[in-house]
């Protein structure tokens, strides 16, 4: 597959034309990358308004999707998530537009809004959203309904498990009282490794003409895989993926996927540059450019390898009893608290053992893979968690491992529960933009009970809010803060009864 970002870069770096434009480095070597790190000049096309080098790069993209549509973002997923529901809400503004049904079951648009015309939209979304999910909502005035999970079900801060039938029975009772919402949102997979039911969950949105929107950040790879578990591949409107997660793209990189005939390339560019910078990291595109070759040429037998290794190394841990979770096929989820850790004493004695961890709570250790992690990797992290064992079996690390680690650590070992880190739903006392958007104060944890919040309060990862802004702090949400190291945090002045 042909790379016309990075050939033309590569090209203009190497020509030694004399650089009167941004930026002000001119090209020359004080990090390494500055030959290649160019702006829109003459030749290197616009991103929002692609007709050359990066119109035919993401069409490459759009091909190895098997997407209708799919749009760089140097950005993250966070500006695709903006740009999705800027999107969804432009297109369902439109009386011809507002019905997203299938073509095999047209739906009456008349029937997806409240009666009343002034009603702000609202989108239905799984409570375990990126705090990026609620500055967007924030940005564009979008009310949010939240779905949680049954009692029964699995529920943490980063996890909300919710079924087929809860989604479901809410939209039924909205179609009947009229008050559809323009589309709804998941996270899938989420922190935790969850993959929803897309494909379920696209037929029941289309069957009430609603939207389905996928923060699918952790899972570019999803459609590469024997069989494609990405959202697109199951039904999804659109999607934003993460490209820099579980692909060989700098930090930074992102696709979003949008489905075939709902919406123009311009529609979806003109979202995208509402809220997207005017100066565009060439080094970002240039990598998602030839990561389109990397996903034509090799990936697929590559990611094939790698997601037998991971299941290997589960299988190793499962005879060492160590408790994990089911997850997406790149990540393992180990249940420290089950282990009988900490999380974050788990990820304390993997760092002992050279292992960096992607995440780890008062409950949970995250790890990612990828096929470019070595075999070395694997094993660091067999014999780290074949420690951890031996650690909590004796009450301290065991003899033959104290040289590599710590004197007097105890990696969080526990003795008691730890504390209950389900999402509850909450009193909205204002709407996300009237708290984001007001003036805050902040104060300790345990001051703000009774007070309402202004910014989202948890730190990324896992970037999952506690509560949400405009929410009413209650007790119960202390210990929960607290778990995640937050002591202090941003409230709406004032008192609100």
């Amino acid at each position: 597959m042909n790379t016309p970002i990075y050939n033309y870069v590569k090209e203009y770096s190497e020509r030694g034309t004399s650089r009167l434009h941004m930026p002000g480095h001119k090209g020359i070597v004080r990090l390494g990358p500055e030959p290649m790190d160019i702006t829109e000049i003459g030749g290197a096309d616009e991103l929002y308004f692609p007709e050359g080098i990066i119109l035919e790069s993401e069409e490459n993209a759009a091909a190895l999707f098997g997407s209708g549509i799919t749009a760089y973002s140097v950005e993250g997923s966070s500006h695709g998530i903006r740009s999705m529901i800027i999107l969804a809400r432009a297109k369902a503004g439109r009386p011809a537009d507002a019905g997203c049904g299938n073509s095999a079951s047209p739906v009456d648009p008349s029937s997806v809004f409240s009666a009343s015309p002034f009603a702000r939209p609202y989108i239905l979304a799984a409570r375990n959203a990126h705090k990026a999910f609620l500055y967007a909502c924030a940005v564009t005035d979008t009310d949010v309904r939240w779905l949680y999970p049954e009692e029964d079900a699995e529920n943490s801060v980063s996890a909300c498990r919710i079924s087929a039938e809860t989604l479901e029975r809410t939209l039924s009772e909205a179609a009947a009282a009229q008050d559809l919402p323009f589309a709804v949102f998941i996270t899938s997979p989420d922190y935790l490794g969850h993959l929803a039911d897309v494909r379920r969950f696209s037929e029941i949105c289309h069957a009430y003409g609603v939207l389905l929107l996928v923060d699918n950040a952790h899972g570019a790879y999803l459609h590469f895989l024997e069989t494609p578990l990405h959202p697109m591949d199951l039904g999804a409107d659109m999607c934003s993926d993460s490209a820099h997660k579980t692909l060989p793209v700098l930090t930074g990189g992102a696709y979003l996927h949008v489905r075939s005939g709902y919406a123009t390339r311009g529609e979806v560019k003109a979202a995208m540059e509402v809220t997207g910078t005017t100066s565009p990291s060439y080094l970002i595109m240039a990598s998602l450019d030839l990561c389109n070759r990397y996903l034509a040429d090799e990936f697929r037998e590559s990611l094939k390898k790698t997601v037998t290794r991971v299941a290997a190394l589960k299988n190793a841990l499962k005879a060492l009893d160590v408790p994990y979770t089911d997850s997406e096929p790149l990540k393992l989820v180990v249940n420290a608290g089950k282990l009988g850790m900490s999380g974050s004493g788990l990820g304390e004695l993997l760092e002992a053992y050279q292992v960096i961890p992607e995440f780890c709570d008062a409950e949970f250790l995250v790890l990612m893979f990828t096929p470019d992690n070595t075999e070395e990797d694997f094993a660091r992290i067999e014999e780290a968690l074949k420690a951890a064992k031996m650690t909590i079996q004796a009450g301290c690390v065991s003899e033959a491992d104290s040289e590599a680690l710590p004197d007097g650590k105890t990696f969080g070992i526990t003795s008691g529960a730890a504390p209950s880190l389900r999402l509850r739903p909450l009193e909205k006392v204002l709407s996300i933009r009237e708290a984001v958007f007001s003036l805050h104060e902040t104060v300790p944890v345990e001051n703000a009970i009774g007070r309402v919040l202004g910014a989202p309060a948890v730190s990324c990862p896992p970037a999952v809010p506690i509560a949400v802004s405009g929410e009413r702090i209650t007790e119960e949400l202390i210990p929960v803060f607290e778990a995640y190291g937050i002591r202090t945090i941003s409230i709406v002045k004032g008192e609100f009864s």
